[in-house]
């Protein structure tokens, strides 16, 4: 069952979104994959606690960060998973975007040896302003280059807004893969109630397979694929990871079509009830010639608070190790 968690979250930490979307984050991945597709609530059957940070655009001083904490488990009395999620998103010093919610899934079999599992995510939004740094025209002296007192005052007003999620995950020996739509309440994050200020509807899919090679050595080489669609806004990312008992390296490609290509590599390592993961991403050519070279680093931990070994739906499901 270890094996299998480490695996999911090899998973769930390669998957990309770029940041021209409608929302600050980088997109379901690693921090919050619950929400990014509900159907895998719980499929690491333990009870897991996630944290994961991620620093955006480190060569510069842009303030850009991201945190995020998680819980989920497989429940028999409910046929399936349940968990919550959090995250803090800080841009800046000036936005700041908070998400909260919670996931279940249910589990089904098809077939000898076919699983699926489908979800359902609610969550609420958000987004709060600090005016404090703010520097308006009026200002600032030309001559003096000093900093006067505004004859305009920013009301530091916040929007709070709440969302939809529903996804699924097949599971069919060496093989998984998933479907899922966010935002299906598109709800407006703008405090002018504009409609281009809503998130549009969100398709991710992904697919990954799993292929291990004989003997106790337990090697294996994980590829996987993923795509996401947003309001005419489209990327992919293809890839794989190496996995050696308890050390996995991975290494994707991620394009679109804003024409930027960038690469992802980092590692995994676990031992006992806690696993650890280090991803660094950089832009390999940026269409627009406006992204830097490095485009963030992104650590975290998980930690296994329960045993479920003995329950017979999770023990019977082959999760592939991605």
């Amino acid at each position: 069952m270890q094996r299998y968690f480490l695996s999911l979250v090899l998973l769930f930490f390669l998957m990309h979104q770029n940041l021209q979307g409608q929302l600050s984050g980088c997109g379901p991945g690693y921090q919050a994959s619950m929400a990014g597709n509900p159907g895998i609530t719980g499929s690491a059957g333990d009870g897991h606690l996630r944290l994961s940070y991620l620093n955006l655009y480190p060569g510069g001083a842009y303030d850009l960060h991201s945190a995020a904490v998680s819980y989920d488990g497989f429940f028999p009395s409910i046929h399936g998973g349940a968990g919550f999620f959090i995250s803090n998103e800080y841009l800046g010093g000036i936005v700041n975007d908070l998400k909260a919610g919670f996931s279940y899934s249910y589990f089904f079999q098809a077939g000898r040896k076919l699983w699926f599992s489908a979800g359902l995510s609610a969550l609420f939004y958000h987004r709060g302003f600090s005016t404090g740094g703010i520097v308006l025209p009026d200002q600032i002296d030309p001559l003096r280059g000093s900093v006067l007192p505004s004859g305009e005052s920013l009301t530091p007003e916040g929007r709070t807004v709440f969302d939809l999620g529903a996804g699924f995950v097949f599971y069919s020996g060496k093989f998984s893969g998933g479907l899922a739509v966010s935002h299906l309440a598109q709800p407006d994050l703008s405090l002018n109630d504009l409609e281009e200020g809503k998130l549009g509807r969100t398709l991710f899919m992904h697919l990954a397979g799993d292929f291990e090679t004989g003997g106790s050595n337990k090697f294996s080489v994980l590829p996987l694929l993923a795509t996401e669609v947003q309001k005419g806004y489209f990327s992919g990312a293809a890839g794989a990871a190496l996995s050696f008992n308890h050390l996995s390296f991975n290494a994707m490609l991620l394009a679109g079509n804003s024409r930027n290509l960038d690469l992802q590599a980092g590692f995994s390592v676990s031992a006992g009830f806690v696993s650890l993961f280090y991803n660094y991403r950089f832009n390999i050519l940026s269409g627009e010639s406006l992204l830097p070279f490095s485009l963030q680093h992104h650590t975290g931990m998980a930690l296994r608070l329960n045993n479920v070994d003995k329950r017979k739906i999770i023990k019977t499901i082959k999760f592939p190790i991605l």
